[in-house]
């Protein structure tokens, strides 16, 4: 109810000394009736407060501060501060007023505080993001803050923003950072009793100004409250006041809804008596319940019986059942073993047949045998009948030609022969000449082919190293491309729309499609140790750093449609499916490690332990050697004891090395891994231009081959042509020859080799007739060889039937005998079968009992927890439900006639509890209340003792500071009014006159203002006071005058710190180990350099 706004007024006093405190009382008393002590009295009090002198103050006091681009200062500081009396001196500009400002804001003061901005942006200096304020506070003696923590130091760093974001840092004097909390710098400011706000404890310039020049009575009362925190003190008990009537006006607000809430009250309490009639029905209701629960136990008791005298019964009757199987497994037995003895006479005759099989075999065999060199015999006879036949049908027709030809035999003309016997030896000399012709043609012919078949193979050589020089200009090319592109972007390196796949699998992670995000190009994700391994690293992982990695099925279906369709028509990379590890394997014991070589798991640097897992997983990275020198690295590899653990190692050209081969690296340089992309360009441009050179010298050799095809073509065609025409004339002189020929006309023919061909066809007529006679004999003899040996085979044929017919009958037994097995086993299955049943039927009985009992026992269990004593019940569970079910709904009317029990107690207590708790409040906030008008009763009285005492204790130091100068005066203190009056005697005498402030002159009401404050400084208690251009209006008697006030009321007060901010030279201070004076340099309109300040320390001689 009650908020205070500032700290208590018990803590005005809280640094004065043990000595000064015991004047002050002293002080106390006088003061009470300060109109009857004279002047001596007073002083002699002024004079024993001069001469008490305490300590040098040890908390709170500044001990240096230092400004960074604050207002228009680069730099200010570090200025040091004494410990008693410290002067800044400097010209306007220098930055005087900055040093205050920048101690006002740095112990939590406003900017409309220091009356030189209205936002704390203002403070940072033109050009600057940030401005930086650092002050030292002394932290020593009794009243120190957290001594052990701190030290003898407490250090404040402000940092203010150009958006005027205020940040401070609160640090020991080590400079280790203790806080970062406003609130920590409040609770210092409140152990040393530091209030920046308060003009007594710094007093600036606008604050200086206003005051000198104000003449208003109300104005230096505001002062006065202000500087003592009366003021304060005052608008905290306004708000309590405020606070006490608004919560009698809730008092009254309650009192009104505190006899609703007794009529409802009393209502629902009439209510709630209404139910012991229902109470009653119910606990009758329990009663059913509980015998109910009893009575279902009974019954199945009562049901368990039969069920356990059937099982009795059925466990008896297996007996029966296991006799019948035992019985018919013994006929099935006895069967059994004559059907064995059937079989066995069976197969004694089957082994009998299966003996003469093979002999019967032989015979028929044999029959064949015989059958076909009958069929044989038969042919030849038929062969040597034909050919008698031909030879006599050959005879018949030379016979007919003799005949013929001697006949037909004329005369022939000379002349005739020899003209076309003539003419065919001039076609066959040039079909000759044609032949030697075409044989040549035939050989040039084979000499163009030959040198148009090299020539083309040759140009599809060249055409082939021109394609695969192609590719790799345009390989180059598109890795030049990419090379230029990744200047800017190294990802472009693994390709063109690889940073458009990435953003987009980003804004799918982002989106939530994605349960892990996937990481790639893996190439991308891993950086080197060595540079130099680029290739050999590169070589080894191959497609593994263009690939992606996933965690899950469903996130590779996402990157599958993100690639399809980002990457249209592209190479898609890999995408490997792994669960993601937050750590990197243990690779300790599989690992290889060589004292002198890195494997290539140690020669990356991969921050992502997925990305390391999966290449470990896919590539065994860490059983991959990497050493430089090729001949190094197959003596190593191929020694007699490789490595441990190592599969194979990489050279630093990219050779492949393993433990019994090596294979020699294509690749001459790395597309992904290199580091200097300038130096990969330029060779790149040097190699794509010494290619480009060899692909123009390609194109001209090309070219020069391909006019030499096109030259043999035009040969090859023409003798090709050449020979097709000496073919078809070649072929028509054949053809004339052939005519020649065919026309001839028949000569006479020396008949007698026809007539040797007729007799030696008759010859071999008569031989072929005896091979005739011979070969059908030999046909008769091998017919009745095969019809004995088929005869022999028939008989036995015979034989083996016979026996085979002995086995029919046995074979029938055996079936018989096999019908009865069948027989037997059904029976003993059909048994089993049964008892199988009954078993099965004794096991559901059980299962059925069990079941039973287990309900049994949980019907108890639950009949236990309505009711724990067992009770005879006679009746069964059907009357009773009948009963519950009458007796249910009979309480169901009468509760829906009153409503439901539980909400009629509910209601009831919820309007008891309100009704106690608003009487309770109300009672409370009226206690609270009277005790309120009690403490603020006490409060104010004390405060009105106070404010006496201040003001009273301010008259006295205010008469004790004009008497320094000779002046005498008064202080009236107006409290209903809120109004000040001061009134000055310039001389003394009976005959001097007393003016108030606006009569006296500039300089005299500067001195008088200096004298009011000097008293405020007296009765307010502050580690240090600052002022600031105080003197301004002052002429140089009242400035010295009051300089020596302030140095002597200063010398008194050692325990405390005075800082005096003036533009004046002060050359004429006296000389003093407890004055420190700090003078600024002038300004530099034309630089922004810093300024540090001239320290002066000079001892005052004693």
């Amino acid at each position: 109810m009650l908020k205070r706004k500032s700290s208590s007024s018990n803590t005005l006093n809280k640094r004065v000394r043990p000595g000064v405190e015991e004047e002050e009382e002293e002080e106390e008393v006088v003061m009470e009736d300060e109109d009857a002590a004279g002047p001596s009295r007073r002083d002699a009090l002024h004079s024993r407060e001069m001469q008490s002198v305490c300590e040098v103050g040890d908390a709170g006091i500044v001990e240096s501060i230092t400004l960074k681009n604050f207002m228009c200062h680069s730099l200010l500081g570090p200025f040091t501060f004494g410990s008693n009396v410290n002067f800044v001196v400097g010209n306007n500009g220098s930055g005087k007023s900055a040093v205050l400002t920048a101690l006002i804001v740095a112990l939590g003061g406003t900017a409309l505080a220091t009356n030189r901005g209205s936002s704390l942006r203002c403070f940072v200096k033109e050009g600057e993001s940030s401005a930086d304020v650092s002050v030292t506070l002394r932290n020593k003696g009794r009243d120190a803050y957290k001594p052990e923590v701190y030290g003898e130091s407490i250090i404040i760093d402000l940092r203010i923003t150009r958006e005027g974001i205020r940040t401070y840092k609160v640090r020991s004097k080590t400079g280790q950072l203790v806080s970062a909390k406003k609130e920590e710098l409040v609770s210092i400011l409140d152990n040393f009793n530091i209030q920046v706000h308060n003009p007594v404890s710094i007093l600036t310039q606008e604050m200086s100004k206003h005051f000198l020049h104000s003449k208003g009575e109300g104005d230096k009362y505001r002062f006065f409250m202000k500087a003592t925190q009366l003021e304060q003190m005052k608008e905290d008990f306004i708000y309590i006041k405020e606070t006490k009537h608004v919560t009698m006006a809730k008092v009254e607000q309650h009192a009104e809804c505190l006899k609703d809430l007794k009529r409802k009250f009393q209502e629902k309490e009439d209510r709630y008596k209404s139910l012991e009639s229902l109470d009653n029905m119910n606990a009758k209701l329990e009663e059913l319940q509980k015998q109910m629960a009893w009575a279902l136990v009974t019954e199945m008791e009562k049901e368990l019986l039969p069920l356990q005298e059937k099982l009795q019964s059925d466990k008896r009757s297996t007996e029966k059942y296991n006799g019948k199987v035992e019985e018919w497994k013994n006929k099935v037995v006895e069967a059994e073993n004559k059907y064995k003895q059937i079989h066995e006479q069976l197969e004694s005759i089957t082994l009998r047949v299966q003996e003469l099989q093979p002999q019967c075999a032989q015979l028929k065999a044999e029959a064949q045998r015989r059958n076909a060199l009958h069929k044989s015999s038969e042919v030849s006879v038929h062969r040597c009948k034909s050919y008698l036949r031909d030879l006599e049908k050959d005879k018949t027709q030379l016979s007919s030609r003799i005949n013929e030809l001697q006949l037909s035999i004329s005369q022939t003309t000379g002349a005739e022969s020899r003209a076309r016997a003539e003419q065919m030896e001039q076609i066959q000399a040039e079909l000759d000449n044609l032949a030697h012709q075409e044989s040549t043609l035939r050989q040039q012919i084979d000499q163009y082919q030959q040198a148009s078949r090299r020539a083309k193979d040759e140009l599809g050589k060249m055409s082939q190293e021109q394609d695969s020089l192609q590719r790799s200009i345009n390989s180059k090319r598109r890795n030049l491309q990419t090379m230029e592109s990744s200047r800017s972007n190294r990802l472009r390196r693994f390709g063109e729309h690889m940073p458009m796949l990435l953003s987009a699998i980003q804004e799918a992670h982002q989106s939530g499609q994605f349960r892990q995000r996937p990481r790639g190009p893996l190439g991308y994700c891993i950086s080197l140790k060595d540079p130099e391994l680029a290739l050999a690293i590169e070589i080894c992982l191959k497609n593994q750093l263009q690939a992606f990695t996933c965690d899950n099925y469903e996130d590779e279906k996402v990157l599958q449609a993100i690639m399809s369709r980002i990457l249209r028509g592209g190479r898609r990379p890999t995408i490997i499916t792994s669960a993601f590890l937050p750590r990197v394997h243990d690779t300790s014991r599989r690992c290889v490690d060589h004292p002198q070589y890195p494997s290539v798991l140690q020669s990356l640097e991969i921050e992502d332990p997925v990305v390391a897992n999966c290449l470990i997983d896919q590539r065994a990275i860490e059983t991959v050697l990497l050493i430089k020198n090729r001949t190094e690295a197959r003596r190593v590899m191929q020694d007699r004891n490789p490595p441990r653990n190592c599969t194979q190692a990489f050279s630093q050209d990219g050779d492949q090395i393993f433990t019994n081969r090596s294979y020699t690296a294509e690749q001459t340089r790395a597309n992904y891994l290199s580091g200097d992309v300038e130096e990969e360009i330029r060779l790149l441009e040097g190699e794509l231009e010494n290619q480009s050179a060899q692909m123009t010298h390609f194109q001209q050799q090309m070219r020069k081959v391909e006019e030499d095809i096109r030259q043999n073509d035009g040969l090859l065609r023409r003798t090709h042509m050449e020979q097709k025409n000496a073919k078809d004339k070649a072929r028509k002189l054949q053809l004339m020859l052939a005519d020649l020929q065919n026309v001839e006309e028949p000569q006479s023919e020396d008949l007698k080799p026809l007539e040797e061909e007729l007799e030696e066809i008759i010859g071999k007529i008569s031989a072929k007739r005896i091979e005739y006679v011979a070969a059908q004999a030999e046909m008769a003899q091998l017919k009745a060889s095969c019809e004995e040996a088929e005869q022999e085979y028939e008989q036995h044929k015979d034989h083996i039937s016979r026996v085979a017919e002995e086995a029919d009958s046995i074979k029938e037994e055996l079936s018989k005998s096999d019908q009865d097995v069948v027989k037997c086993k059904h029976h003993k299955n059909h048994y089993e079968e049964k008892r199988k049943a009954h078993l099965d039927n004794i096991q559901t009985l059980e299962v059925d009992l069990n079941s039973k009992k287990q309900e049994l026992e949980t019907s108890v269990a639950k009949a236990i927890q309505i009711c724990s004593e067992r009770l005879t019940v006679d009746r069964t569970p059907r009357s009773l439900d009948t009963e519950i079910s009458r007796l249910r709904f009979k309480i169901t009317t009468q509760q829906d006639q009153q409503g439901d029990r539980l909400e009629i107690v509910r209601q009831y207590r919820e309007a008891l509890g309100n009704y106690k708790g608003v009487a309770q409040q109300v009672k409370t906030l009226k206690n609270f209340i009277k005790t309120l008008d009690i403490i603020i009763n006490e409060r104010v009285k004390a405060y009105a003792e106070l404010r006496r005492f201040m003001s009273a204790r301010c008259k006295y130091y205010f008469d004790s500071m004009l008497d320094q100068r000779g002046y005498t005066g008064s202080m009236k203190f107006d409290h209903k009014s809120e109004t000040l009056s001061i009134s000055v005697q310039q001389a003394s005498g009976a005959n001097a006159a007393v003016s108030d402030m606006r009569s006296l002159s500039g300089g005299e009401r500067s001195f008088s203002t200096v004298c009011f404050v000097l008293a405020l400084w007296a009765v307010t208690e502050a580690p240090f006071r600052c002022l600031d251009e105080f003197d301004v209006y002052m002429d140089m008697v009242n400035r010295r005058i009051s300089m020596d006030m302030m140095l002597r009321v200063a010398t008194t007060q050692r325990y405390r710190q005075f800082i005096f901010l003036t533009p004046q030279n002060m050359s004429s201070l006296p000389v003093s180990k407890f004055i420190h004076i700090l003078r600024l340099k002038d300004p530099d309109r034309g630089t922004n350099a810093p300024q540090s300040a001239q320290n002066d320390q000079e001892e005052e001689p004693e």
